[in-house]
């Protein structure tokens, strides 16, 4: 039987609120949207959901606000099963929201606004040491302040713990701060934001991971969306396909590859075929609406991949 792997995630948790529209609105124009949909979400939130459906023990480390959705986000960690010891509210702070707008194809344009996962501090890292000391690794994103981001990084090496970075979304960084990370795993648009260089295909992918790579980073892993993933390290790289679906949203398919990914690697599972199955784990999540709501859980995992890993 696979190991259970322990997996902290120190980042944002937020409410989704998704539009689906025929077109964007033109700057000042009002028009009807086709439907609705209001859900837990969140960089942070969204990897840790899709690591504990695959079968992961998940904690979280994050902030929420003192609003409606605070108390609620906090429930929906505890009906799920994972540890939200570290989760705490902040006053006077609205949680971090997310709206979320959906075309007829399945693609999206999301504003994030922060709130209380701004708050989220190095001291908070440290007030949870003793927890992330038991973990076999620790996930990240961007969506709260880059200090703390830097210093669970420190955090992680000092303690011989496992180490992935989502960097969403993308901004200026300190790669030097970066350095000592396992895994750097951005899409295309923020390989391209991070390193400055094109990423409109696999070989601008391949020479984009080259440039991180060459600057410190361990390991690298583009995620392509349609086109699966490219896994890089200092051995070489690899282009690892993505598995046929009918997509209907693509909204956190990238927090559901990096959850997944990090529980298979945990499993002890080689690396190419943890990130085979989290590109399986991830195209399946665009076949529902939502983020979490529609990630699978390990039993439904599996049944698809009886089916199609061997592919």
């Amino acid at each position: 039987m696979a190991k259970r792997p322990r997996i902290a995630v120190v980042g944002s948790a937020n409410v989704d609120l998704t539009t689906f529209s025929d077109q964007f609105p033109k700057p000042g124009e009002t028009i009807f949207g086709q439907k609705f949909d209001l859900g837990f979400g969140g960089k942070g939130a969204n990897q840790a959901v899709a690591a504990r459906l695959c079968g992961a023990d998940v904690f979280m480390v994050a902030r929420v606000g003192d609003d409606l959705f605070g108390p609620s986000t906090i429930k929906n960690f505890e009906k799920l099963g994972i540890d939200a010891t570290h989760v705490r509210q902040v006053s006077g702070v609205s949680s971090g929201v997310a709206p979320i707008f959906v075309d007829p194809s399945g693609q999206n344009r999301i504003i994030v606004v922060k709130g209380a996962n701004d708050t989220l501090k190095p001291a908070d890292v440290d007030a949870a040491a003793d927890t992330l000391k038991s973990a076999d690794c620790i996930v990240l994103q961007f969506e709260i302040p880059l200090e703390t981001v830097y210093y669970t990084i420190k955090f992680a090496r000092q303690n011989g713990i496992r180490c992935i970075l989502n960097p969403a979304p993308a901004q200026p960084i300190d790669i030097k701060a970066i350095a000592d990370l396992d895994y750097f795993v951005p899409n295309e648009s923020e390989a391209e934001a991070i390193s400055g260089m094109p990423v409109r295909n696999l070989d601008d992918a391949k020479r984009c991971a080259g440039k991180l790579l060459a600057s410190g980073i361990r390991r690298v892993i583009i995620t392509l969306g349609a086109n699966g993933s490219l896994l890089a390290g200092s051995e070489g790289m690899e282009h690892v396909p993505a598995f046929n679906v009918k997509s209907v949203d693509s909204t956190g398919a990238g927090d559901a590859f990096i959850g997944s990914f990090a529980t298979f690697l945990g499993e002890g599972l080689p690396e190419q075929e943890a990130v085979k199955r989290a590109n399986l784990y991830a195209g399946l999540s665009t076949t529902g609406v939502g983020t979490q709501k529609s990630f699978y859980d390990r039993a439904r995992f599996d049944a698809e991949w009886s089916k199609r890993g061997k592919a």
